[in-house]
């Protein structure tokens, strides 16, 4: 017999032996898992239990405050300033004095306008007495056609010369009143451009402006809404599930650069007539009420949210019972059976602080809200109750107190 037939035999039967050894060793392991996971506990889990509101979806446009009415302040007359009526920055109302412009040159103007009434006024009378003897005189034969129908044209032509001496006096009235100058409208002037002494006249030019005006209350907030924020509104009011802001003032809601949950309401009022085809953009604007005309000015930046669509019942949970994978939401939900399972879900916006579910999950089921990373589905729970649910709220908001996802 070969010596090395025998020893390779011999290394081959301690082999065999090993292997089936290695077998029965990863048996008994496997089985000693097995046996240890059927007695493994169920893993405590706290859940929250889903609820379903009307919840709104908000688009959030920026802009800046804009006052209603704005007026530059320039003289209608020239002259000389002598007199300045108002602190620069102060509230006035409509009729309110500003400056004064040396009347004098204009009082004369005026009185000699006047004059000049009273004098035609006097020859239209004579020419009225003339006319009558006149008459009187053709009816008995006394003077000729022609000299009749002279003294009719002399008094036409004081009647014409006195309405004439009346519109220069009407003129010169205006101007002396312009030496006056007077806020048009109710709001914060600004300060004062001219000083005593200065000659000022009228003109175009920004050399002109005294002082400007803006109104404070109601305020603009003026944005520029993006080309498919107006589709999107296009298409719902076509389909019926929003109305158009050319025909209904939308509700809308404001914020400045330091505040939140926008506290102050209006309503849309003005949409452009076209696209601006530079920026894709379409200019609109809301118009609400001063909160503090004191210190609210136009200028401020500011947000403003309006409803993307109209109100549905959707399902609202908290961001943290949200897994993603690859892009996709997904959240963990405990069966009847005490066993969880996964459930993708579409999400949408934030809604008082918690995010809208719009499929995936509906009312009163129980989500799993901690220790996510350890869960598999198929797997048994023991469910722990959660305060507050996830739908619910420590206050009462108002629909503009939501707030919308990134």
């Amino acid at each position: 017999m070969n010596p090395m037939r025998c020893r390779t035999a011999g290394e081959l039967k301690r082999l065999l032996t090993v292997a089936a050894f290695a077998a029965v060793s990863l048996i008994v392991v496997d089985c000693s898992k097995s046996t240890a996971n059927k007695s493994a506990p169920p893993l405590p889990v706290n859940v929250v239990t889903v609820v379903e509101k009307e919840v709104n979806e908000w688009d959030e446009f920026t802009g800046r405050l804009d006052p209603v009415e704005s007026v530059d302040i320039r003289p209608r007359v020239s002259g000389y300033i002598t007199e300045i009526h108002f602190e620069a920055g102060a509230i006035v109302k409509k009729g309110d004095l500003l400056y004064v412009i040396d009347p004098r040159p204009y009082q004369a103007d005026f009185d000699r306008a006047k004059a000049e009434v009273d004098r035609m006024d006097a020859q239209l009378k004579l020419a009225q007495i003339e006319l009558n003897r006149s008459k009187e005189l053709r009816d008995k034969n006394t003077i000729s056609a022609s000299e009749f129908d002279q003294k009719a044209a002399t008094f036409q032509g004081s009647a014409a010369a006195k309405s004439s001496a009346e519109a220069a006096k009407n003129s010169a009235a205006l101007n002396l009143e312009f030496t006056q100058v007077k806020s048009p409208i109710d709001g914060r002037v600004s300060d004062q451009r001219i000083t005593v002494g200065n000659l000022v006249q009228p003109g175009a030019g920004p050399e002109s402006v005294l002082t400007t005006v803006v109104s404070v209350d109601p305020i603009y907030a003026k944005v520029d809404a993006d080309e498919n924020a107006v589709l999107k509104y296009v298409k719902l009011s076509e389909e019926g599930k929003r109305v158009s802001a050319r025909t209904a003032k939308i509700p809308a809601w404001v914020e400045l650069g330091n505040e939140t949950d926008f506290p102050h309401e209006g309503y849309v009022d003005f949409v452009d007539n076209r696209l601006d085809p530079g920026t894709g953009t379409v200019r609109a604007r809301v118009v609400l009420k001063n909160w503090n005309p004191n210190f609210i000015t136009p200028g401020f930046f500011a947000r403003v949210r309006v409803a993307g669509a109209t109100p549905y019942r959707a399902a609202l949970v908290a961001d943290k019972v949200i897994s993603s994978q690859q892009g996709l939401k997904y959240a963990f939900v405990v069966k009847p059976d005490s066993t969880v399972e996964r459930r993708n879900l579409e999400t949408g916006s934030l809604f008082e602080g918690k995010r809208i579910v719009k499929s995936g999950l509906k009312d009163g089921d129980k989500v799993v809200s901690t220790r996510l990373q350890l869960l598999q589905a198929g797997m048994k729970v023991t469910p722990v109750p959660e305060e507050p649910p996830a739908g619910g709220t420590d206050a009462k908001k108002t629909p503009a107190q939501s707030q919308n996802g990134k």
